[in-house]
């Protein structure tokens, strides 16, 4: 089962057909990984925290 690389953290085939690149098995951050986003090709903080 697929990984998140930041948090190892279980995501599903679904999330990772998704929210990742066709050349990439693993996303950079999850859902779990309540303060980081995607941008572009690098993870960062978030702006204003989702909590």
């Amino acid at each position: 089962m697929p990984k998140c690389q930041n948090c190892g953290g279980f995501v599903t085939k679904r999330y990772v057909r998704v929210f990742t690149p066709t050349e990439v098995e693993k996303p950079r951050v999850c859902p779990s990984c309540e303060d980081l986003i995607r941008d572009g090709a690098e993870v960062r903080q978030t702006r204003t925290p989702r909590n």
